[in-house]
C-alpha cells in the first residue's frame, strides 16, 4: 500500500507536469534567446503555470557527463553530499560546499507542491551542510576529502582573504581563521553580519554567493528575491534581488546593484576587471519567458526587477507600478535561454590550457529547468569574449547530464583548479567532476599546423 503523503506527491506531481503539454517551449525560438537581442514573445497569464520536472537519476559506474573530444573529464570527488559550490584554494586544495536550502513557509497554492517537485528533480536532496576539502593526489591516486567544516546553515559562498575565510550562509556572513594546509577548521567562526534571511522566516532564493574585491577591502554577496515576482509583498524583498557591498573591516554595507532577481556567482572579468554575475529571471510568463543572462554589474545600477524585464519589458503583474525605475532599468549584456537556471560562473584566464575557441570568455553552469518543456539548461556552455565583451554563440563544454527524461545530475558552481581545469560542482551526481584538454594546447596547435600543410 502507498503512504497517504507519497500518493499525494506524485498525483500533484503527475498534475503539475502534464499541465506542460498544454504549451511547449518553441526551440526556435529558445535557439534565438542568446546573445544581446533575444527573442521575446508576448507574455501569458496561468492559474498554476505549466511544469515540466526531470526526475532525478543516478550515475551508473563508469557513466559521465559528456565532453567534446578536445576535452576530457573525470571525477575529481564522489560521494558527496549536494555540492553546490566549489572553490579552490592557493595550496591546490579544493573546498566543495555541501548545501540545501531551510525549510519554507507555503505561502501561496504553488508552494504546495513545490516540495514534491523539488524532490523529484533532485533539488531537495539531503545536503551535508558543510564544507569538504579535497587534495587532490599526484599520479592519478585518489584525492583526498576530509570534512573542512561542520554544522553550517545552508553555506553557499566562500572567499578566503589573507588568513580569513568567509563563508556566506543562508542567513549570515561568517569568518573563520585560516591556515594554508590546514584539513579542518574547529574554530568557533564569528558572524561579519546578517544576511537577508536571518529572521528564520521565509527565505525563498537561499544562496548567498560571494566575491572578495580585489584588494580585499570588500566583500560582495548576491542575494536573491524573497519572491518569483514580490507575490510575498514588497516588504519581504528588503536588501534582496541585489549584490550587497560589505567593508569587511566594519560590517557595513550598502546595496551595490539591484533589480538582479536572483544574481549568482559574481566573478571579475580578466581585461576590463568588470563585476560580471548570472542572474535568474522570473517565471510563470511563458516557456520562452524570460531568459536568464550573464551581464556586467554597474554600481548603482537597477536590471528591471521586478517591475520589468530586459530593459522596459513591463511586467504587468506587479502592482503598482514603478515607471521611474523602469525608465533606467539596465539591458543585460548577454542572454543565456529561458529558465536554463544559470547558477555557476567563471571566467577563463589568460594562459588557459583549454582549447584556443574556450579561452577567453566565461563558462557557466546551467542547473536546468523545471517549468519548461523541452527542457533548457542541465548542462555547461562558454560564451566567447573579445575585449571584455560577450562575442559570439555558447559553446556547448559538458552535456549529457540530461538523458532519457532523467536528470543523472545537474551542474552547479564552476572553478578552476591550479592547472586551469574546469571544476563543475554536480549536486545530483554528488560529483565534482574536473574537465582539461584532450591533450596539451601545444600539442593540438602541432596537430592542427600539420594538418593544415
Amino acid at each position: 500500500m502507498i503512504h497517504p503523503v507519497l500518493k499525494s506527491s506524485v498525483l500533484l506531481i503527475a498534475a503539475a507536469c502534464a499541465l506542460a503539454a498544454c504549451d511547449k517551449g518553441d526551440p526556435v525560438r529558445q535557439a534565438s534567446q542568446y546573445g544581446n537581442g533575444p527573442d521575446l514573445p508576448a507574455a501569458k497569464n496561468y492559474l498554476l503555470p505549466p511544469m515540466k520536472v526531470a526526475p532525478a537519476g543516478s550515475w551508473k559506474q563508469g557513466e559521465m557527463p559528456v565532453v567534446p573530444a578536445t576535452l576530457k573529464i573525470s571525477a575529481l570527488a564522489t560521494g558527496l553530499m549536494h555540492p553546490r559550490f566549489v572553490y579552490p584554494l592557493p595550496n591546490g586544495d579544493i573546498l566543495v560546499v555541501e548545501s540545501n536550502g531551510p525549510s519554507q513557509p507555503a505561502m501561496r497554492p504553488k508552494d504546495l507542491i513545490m516540495g514534491p517537485i523539488q524532490a523529484y528533480g533532485g533539488s531537495a536532496a539531503k545536503a551535508g551542510n558543510r564544507i569538504t576539502l579535497v587534495r587532490p593526489a599526484a599520479g592519478g591516486a585518489p584525492a583526498q576529502q576530509t570534512v573542512f567544516l561542520d554544522n553550517l546553515k545552508s553555506p553557499f559562498g566562500v572567499a578566503l582573504v589573507g588568513n580569513e575565510l568567509y563563508v556566506a550562509n543562508a542567513d549570515a556572513l561568517m569568518r573563520y581563521p585560516y591556515n594554508e594546509g590546514d584539513t579542518k577548521i574547529s574554530a568557533p567562526g564569528t558572524k561579519v553580519l546578517d544576511l537577508p534571511g536571518a529572521d528564520g522566516k521565509l527565505n525563498h532564493h537561499w544562496t548567498k554567493s560571494l566575491l572578495a574585491s580585489p584588494d580585499g577591502s570588500k566583500l560582495y554577496v548576491g542575494v536573491g528575491s524573497n519572491s518569483n515576482i514580490t507575490e510575498n509583498g514588497m516588504e519581504a524583498e528588503m536588501n534582496r534581488a541585489a549584490i550587497l557591498e560589505v567593508d569587511r573591516a566594519s560590517g557595513a554595507f550598502r546595496v551595490f546593484a539591484s533589480g538582479l532577481r536572483n544574481p549568482n556567482s559574481m566573478q571579475w572579468e580578466p581585461t576590463s576587471k568588470a563585476m560580471w554575475v548570472v542572474v535568474n529571471e522570473r517565471d510563470e510568463i511563458g516557456p520562452d519567458l524570460v531568459p536568464d543572462y550573464l551581464t556586467s554589474v554597474r554600481d548603482g545600477g537597477f536590471y528591471g526587477w521586478p517591475y520589468s524585464y530586459y530593459g522596459q519589458h513591463v511586467d504587468p503583474r506587479v502592482k503598482p507600478q514603478r515607471p521611474d525605475l523602469v525608465a533606467r532599468a539596465l539591458v543585460p549584456d548577454y542572454a543565456l535561454g529561458s529558465h536554463v537556471a544559470s547558477l555557476g560562473l567563471v571566467f577563463n584566464r589568460p594562459d588557459s590550457p583549454m582549447p584556443a575557441n574556450m579561452r577567453e570568455g566565461a563558462f557557466v553552469g546551467e542547473h536546468g529547468s523545471w517549468d519548461r518543456d523541452p527542457p533548457s539548461g542541465y548542462k555547461v556552455v562558454f560564451v566567447p569574449f573579445q575585449n571584455g565583451k560577450p562575442a559570439g554563440k555558447p559553446i556547448d563544454v559538458v552535456t549529457g547530464f540530461l538523458t532519457g527524461g532523467h536528470a543523472k545530475g545537474r551542474p552547479v558552481g564552476l572553478a578552476l583548479d591550479s592547472s586551469g581545469a574546469l571544476l563543475v560542482a554536480d549536486d545530483v551526481g554528488n560529483t565534482v567532476w574536473r574537465v582539461s584538454a584532450a591533450a596539451p594546447a601545444a600539442a593540438m596547435a602541432s596537430a592542427a599546423s600539420a594538418t593544415a600543410h
